[in-house]
């Protein structure tokens, strides 16, 4: 994870100030939430925060459980379909999606691509996949603090 090229596109989206970013992967269970979470931690006022997959399931609890350890809850966030955000309402989408195909979303929204590895899909023990989630929320936190904080 240490590639900078997202920063060039962190640059762009703070310059763009979107009123309503989305985050996208396909099971809507760990990165974007994990994302979604962040974002409306440090995003400012008014800026709305919404994540979706193409294949929604559940919130991994471990994604709970990394948060809850930087002081975020997403306990009342919910897997949601990317089928349900209406693409009018959003200005910018960050896909996260790394070793599958992301969702597709329609509408006139800056697109960005950040391709981050999926944790739910770590093996080894519960620690070994939870070092996994903490990597992939703190990378996370350091993309959007450029994206929200410059």
């Amino acid at each position: 994870m240490s590639d900078e090229s997202w920063r060039a596109e962190a640059e762009e989206l703070r310059q763009l100030a979107p009123r309503h970013i989305l985050f996208l992967c396909v099971a809507n269970s760990a990165r974007s939430q994990m994302a979604e979470g962040i974002a409306r931690s440090l995003a400012p006022a008014g800026v709305r925060v919404s994540s979706a997959g193409s294949l929604p399931s559940r919130v991994n609890p471990l994604a709970i459980q990394a948060l809850d350890e930087s002081g975020i809850d997403i306990r009342g966030q919910h897997s949601k379909s990317v089928d349900t955000i209406p693409p009018e309402s959003v200005d910018a989408v960050i896909t996260l999606c790394a070793e599958e195909v992301c969702p597709v979303f329609l509408g006139k929204a800056k697109r960005v691509h950040w391709g981050l590895p999926d944790p739910a899909g770590a093996g080894g023990s519960e620690d070994a996949k939870l070092r996994a989630f903490r990597a992939v929320r703190d990378e996370l936190r350091r993309r959007l603090a450029v994206v929200f904080n410059g």
